[in-house]
């Protein structure tokens, strides 16, 4: 009986202090608020009219282009953005660099949510969405399908991110055994997720190699693989000076000062690994560019646009990063991971989407509906961000 009553007296406690945590904190009237709840509404609108009359009701997706904004963006691009996880976890955990210790648990948050919200999008691409299970078990793909491996990867990092969140949870909970737990399996679970990351972040490449008649040879590499492995580590990178930027002035009331390690040293290293991968990552482009003999496609609309992706958002950007930690300049550095972002975003829509049948005479183009739900998720994931930073120690260091 006494047990029972402990059960009982325990569940009730975090009942009513989650009753307590959910009530809003602050002013409902700020211009976030005001822009994104509309879009919030009319994005779950648009997604009802999807489920019930289907795909082509509110996208311009067909058998020609079966794949569109919501996997060019919302999974191949959003994958490649919430990177920074498994390369900060990596830097912190396994090469001991005690500096970043501080944005780790607000870097593993956002690469959480962002999986989680991405997996959701999926549902909203597929057209039949209650058969969303056939990839993991091998229905119709086959066990040795890259989708079937992307599919795994996918689903145990998120768990494997969770785990390393989840003793942030665990203390703003009180649950002090559960977190020395979850704290004790943090190294084994972060290698698990680094592993996993590396693996899908290189599987969604793979999936084009099949592709090859269909994307643009500008664009197209056996190599796809690396490329998109080797971009997601800059581009994770980019997103954590991005976010870390608007976090340190949003929640600078929730941020404590850290007398070791300046937020500014933070930014400046993390500056420095990015400008160097972008030169490993261009340095590659470039060898692909000349040992594929492709100085004739570069003469044309699509060459040109080629050109003002690799020279525009990675080689330009890549020099900025160096010029700005070299010169102790943050607002180079802030300019060039919007760049490199912006990099990003345009290579993996140049692959899935934009160069994709670029020989076709109609071509792909989102609908007003398929920007609206993305911009809705987005906007969702930034509301359920704000709710947990607000309540749970996340930017607390993560010791």
């Amino acid at each position: 009986m006494s047990t029972n009553a402990t059960v009982t007296g325990e569940f009730s406690r975090f009942f009513h202090f989650l009753m307590q945590e959910m009530k809003p904190r602050g002013p409902w009237l700020t211009p976030f608020n005001v822009i994104s709840i509309p879009v919030i509404f009319t994005g779950v609108v648009i997604i009802v009219i999807r489920f019930i009359y289907g795909l082509g009701a509110v996208t311009n997706l067909s058998q020609d282009f079966p794949w569109g904004f919501w996997l060019g963006f919302d999974v191949i691009t959003g994958v490649a953005l919430a990177a920074g996880a498994y390369v900060i976890t990596f830097v912190v955990y396994v090469m001991k660099v005690e500096k970043y210790h501080s944005i780790v648990r607000i870097t593993v948050l956002n690469g959480l949510l962002a999986y989680i919200f991405y997996a959701g999008a999926l549902v909203f691409d597929i057209g039949r969405p209650w058969q969303a299970y056939n990839p993991y078990i091998g229905n119709k793909f086959g066990f040795s399908s890259v989708m079937f491996l992307i599919c795994w990867h996918f689903f145990l990092y998120m768990v494997a991110a969770f785990i390393e969140f989840s003793p942030v949870v665990a203390e703003w909970a009180g649950w002090e055994k559960a977190r020395k737990f979850l704290k004790s399996i943090t190294l084994a679970t972060v290698i698990l997720g680094i592993t996993l990351s590396i693996l899908h972040q290189s599987g969604l490449g793979a999936l084009f190699l099949m592709a090859k008649p269909k994307i643009h040879p500008l664009w197209w590499s056996e190599f796809i693989p690396v490329l998109f492995l080797v971009s997601s580590v800059y581009a994770g990178l980019a997103m954590i000076i991005f976010e870390s930027t608007i976090s340190h002035r949003v929640f600078r009331h929730l941020i404590p000062h850290d007398p070791k390690h300046s937020f500014d040293d933070i930014l400046f290293g993390l500056a420095k690994g990015a400008a160097v991968v972008m030169f490993v990552y261009y340095f590659f482009k470039a060898l692909l560019f000349i040992h594929g003999k492709q100085w004739s496609m570069i003469n044309d609309a699509w060459g040109y646009w080629y050109l003002v992706e690799v020279i525009g958002f990675v080689l330009i950007p890549g020099f900025m990063f160096a010029f700005g930690y070299r010169n102790r300049s943050l607002n180079i550095i802030k300019i060039a991971s919007v760049m490199a972002l912006l990099g990003i975003v345009l290579n993996r829509l140049n692959v899935s989407v934009i160069s994709f049948k670029w020989y076709a005479e109609v071509h792909y183009f989102p609908s007003w509906q398929e920007i609206v739900v993305t911009l809705m998720i987005i906007f969702t994931e930034i509301w359920i961000l704000r709710w947990v930073v607000t309540r749970m120690p996340v930017f607390k260091s993560a010791h």
